[in-house]
């Protein structure tokens, strides 16, 4: 089928010439007559076509009528696009569905240059294509008009909110104009979703394709529960399995992806990785390496979960569990997209087995639960490609046959063949050897029975102990010791019995077809770390002695001494009467009596030494009668003899009643100088800031806001600062002491 009815003819050719014999289930949807001009919101599983669906329902609005567009001016259309990757992808695929219409498209993502991106809007786009940050700083600068908008496509718009752009797309929503065609595609429609269309679409028609409800048929789920120390392992036995063109292993963290990177480079695949921290030219060449086959392994975060759409993509791992369901199906969806074939994988670490179940539920994926395949299974397939390469099925051309017969005849066809297998396995990685697990940690969630009790670890029929030299003095737990012993010992938590905590060591029960498996593991010095060593026990360990209830009874003596229990008793020792009496002792008076000591007057005695007397006595001093004598002042009595004060004396009083003025004559408030300064009137007079109580020494008061008082004028008080004199312009003049010269600038011109 070459015509595409309800397409425009431009269009119709481009996915001639593209290779489509027939559209997907969500592009013959959008073309529906009811959907025509109208609003929609359109859910598609992943890797449906959903771009070139929103490509051909953009045809009729921004063309109408013409098969081309006319001279570009402001956009008519703009795509949002959640990650740069993205969109950039979403231009790449319009470019070749708007070839024939003569459309010029324009891209604004962060982390590209800014002024380039302006540069092209000056000189006009039909189609703008971009992220929401980068796309509202053009529209905030006006540097992007969207006056003359016609449409807005969200593309992955559950995405864009979940990434926290809910306000960016708010605001370029509101800046188109309210007459615009709005189009939401995503591959789930969730509450926030519906909230949005709901606010900003108006009659919106709801598209739901068949495919949606169902799983994804051209995906193969499969899940293989390993060790969790095996993971890495299984990874690489899956990647060397299924030897996919292109491979993507998802990563929770940016750390996990850098580990996975360096140690599968060490390994000889050829590998890019792709997360948030590197710059948009780095994801940029990561991307492009995968198409141009120069990588086939790709480790990222969920950065690529999105849109991202690598042609040759046969195989998705997830290194780590996604966080919920709708992180499951995206990160699924980059395979098995446009009809191709892919394969899902899910490594699961045994102890995650659970949250995987509701993970798989919520999602309503029925995966294959299966062991990961061995380095045997790896081995097998490889020789399965060997005999299946085509090249040993293609006729001998004519100038191959002489060199043919020279290598029979030299090698023989047995040498031949092994040269063949050697260079076809030179440069393959080697396959990892993985542990074995339990038979109940590879069934189903629907065959898994939960009412039957679990199998006591206690009840092991044939095990074999082993002593860990650390017990309960040294602080040991079994919660730290089981995942020790499971991860050296390449064991699972199911081959682990009893765990018994002794003093100073602790036994472990493990099953016996596994202790041999365990030996070989943790290797001839039966360290496992931080000084901890492991030891088989031959038999039964003596396990009667039981902890007590304190912590001090466990430990050993002090010193290894008998304890106090088995000491005598106190009866048993002598009376105290067996002694030897006090008074057989030697006598206090045998000693050296104290009479034989030198007596202390044999010392000189203290009158030889310089009599007091010699000094010069005191009496020579001047004697304290010489000084002036306190009543050779005059005489108290010759002071002034106490008077009486005058009598009190009434005010003089005017005829109102009211007291005279002391100066009647002068008004209240006169100049300085012509009134007493002892008078209140006098001090409001020469100080308008006085008030009563507040001493001014009858100085006038500077400013009012209390620095020191100075000149009359209110200036602070100080040494008067300097301030050149300046003579005529063009002159010299020496001032202020310094002997410097000043000049004063000549005046403006026209002054």
């Amino acid at each position: 089928m070459t015509e595409f009815e309800g397409i425009v003819p431009a269009l119709g050719q481009a996915l001639s010439n593209r290779g489509y014999s027939e559209l997907t289930a969500v592009q013959k949807a959008v073309l529906a007559p009811e959907l025509s001009g109208a609003d929609a919101l359109v859910s598609a599983q992943t890797g449906s076509g959903k771009t070139v669906a929103f490509g051909l329902a953009l045809a009729p609005t921004l063309l109408g009528e013409a098969e081309q567009f006319d001279e570009a001016r402001a956009p008519l259309a703009l795509v949002v696009a959640p990650t740069r990757e993205l969109a950039m992808q979403v231009r790449r695929e319009l470019e070749w569905l708007y070839e024939l219409t003569g459309v010029r498209l324009a891209s604004c993502v962060g982390g590209m240059d800014y002024r380039t991106e302006r540069r092209a809007l000056e000189r006009g786009a039909h189609i703008v294509v971009g992220t929401p940050g980068r796309l509202r700083d053009h529209i905030t600068r006006n540097s992007l008009d969207t006056s003359q908008l016609r449409a807005v496509v969200l593309d992955e718009a559950d995405e864009m909110l979940d990434l926290g752009f809910r306000e960016d797309l708010e605001f370029i929503l509101e800046s188109a104009p309210e007459e615009r065609r709005t189009l939401l595609f995503s591959a789930t429609v969730p509450r926030t979703i519906a909230n949005l269309a709901k606010q900003y679409q108006r009659d919106a028609v709801r598209v739901t394709t068949a495919e949606e409800q169902t799983q994804h048929l051209d995906i193969e789920y499969r899940v293989h529960p390993v060790a969790s120390y095996d993971r890495e392992n299984a990874i690489i036995n899956v990647l060397r399995f299924h030897e996919a063109k292109n491979a993507l292993v998802f990563c929770a963290t940016r750390a996990t992806v850098t580990h996975l990177t360096s140690r599968f480079n060490n390994r000889g695949f050829s590998v890019v990785a792709l997360s948030g921290e590197l710059s948009q030219s780095e994801r940029t060449h990561a991307l492009q390496a995968m198409r141009d086959g120069r990588a086939r392994v790709c480790i990222a975060t969920d950065v690529a979960a999105r849109g991202i759409d690598l042609p040759n993509l046969e195989l998705v791992i997830h290194a780590d569990l996604p966080t919920n369901s709708d992180t499951m199906v995206h990160r699924s969806g980059r395979t098995g997209r446009a009809g191709r074939k892919g394969v899902s994988v899910l490594i699961l670490p045994n102890n995650r087995r659970r949250q995987a179940e509701r993970l798989l539920a919520n999602a309503g994926i029925e995966a294959n639960w299966s062991k990961p395949p061995s380095a045997d299974d790896v081995r097998r397939r490889d020789d399965e490609r060997i005999l299946a390469d085509p090249i040993l099925s293609e006729p001998i051309a004519e100038e191959e046959q002489s060199l043919v017969a020279d290598l029979l005849e030299r090698h023989g066809a047995d040498q031949v063949a092994a040269a063949v297998v050697r260079l076809h396995r030179a440069g393959q990685s080697a396959p990892e050897e993985l542990s074995d697990l339990a038979p109940q940690d590879l069934r189903k969630p629907e065959k898994r029975a939960p009412e039957a009790p679990r199998r006591p670890r206690e009840d092991f029929d044939d095990s074999v102990w082993f002593s860990v030299s650390v017990g309960r003095n040294q602080r040991a737990e079994p919660r730290w010791i089981l995942p020790m012993l499971c991860r050296i010992g390449k064991i699972t938590k199911r081959e682990v019995g009893a765990i018994k905590m002794q003093p100073d060591e602790t036994f472990v029960q493990i099953s016996a077809e596994s202790a041999d498996r365990f030996e070989a593991a943790i290797g001839p010095d039966r360290k496992l770390e931080n000084n901890v060593t492991v030891a088989r026990v031959d038999g039964q360990p003596d396990l009667t002695r039981q902890p007590s209830a304190t912590a001090y009874a466990d430990k050993k003596p002090y010193g290894d001494k008998k304890p106090y229990r088995d000491k005598k008793p106190y009866g048993d020792k002598k009376p105290y009467s067996e002694k030897k009496p006090y008074g057989e002792k030697k006598p206090y008076g045998e000693k050296k009596s104290y009479g034989e000591k030198k007596s202390f007057g044999d010392k000189e005695p203290y009158g030889e030494k310089k009599p007091y007397g010699d000094k010069k006595p005191y009496g020579d001093k001047k004697p304290y009668a010489d000084k002036k004598a306190y009543g050779d002042k005059g005489p108290y009595g010759e002071k002034k003899p106490y008077e009486p004060k005058k009598p009190y004396e009434a005010k003089a009083r005017d005829e109102g009643g009211k007291p005279k003025r002391a100066y009647p004559d002068k008004p209240r408030d006169v100049p300085e100088g012509e009134v007493r300064r002892d008078k209140p009137d006098a001090k409001r007079a020469l100080n308008p800031n006085w008030k009563p109580g507040k001493k001014t020494d009858g100085k006038p008061a500077g400013k009012r806001s209390g620095k020191p008082v100075g000149k009359t004028g209110g200036k602070p008080g100080g040494k008067k600062p300097f301030k050149p004199k300046f003579a005529k312009a063009g002159t010299l003049d020496r001032k202020g002491g310094t002997g410097s010269l000043k000049r004063k600038s000549a005046p403006k011109r026209g002054a």
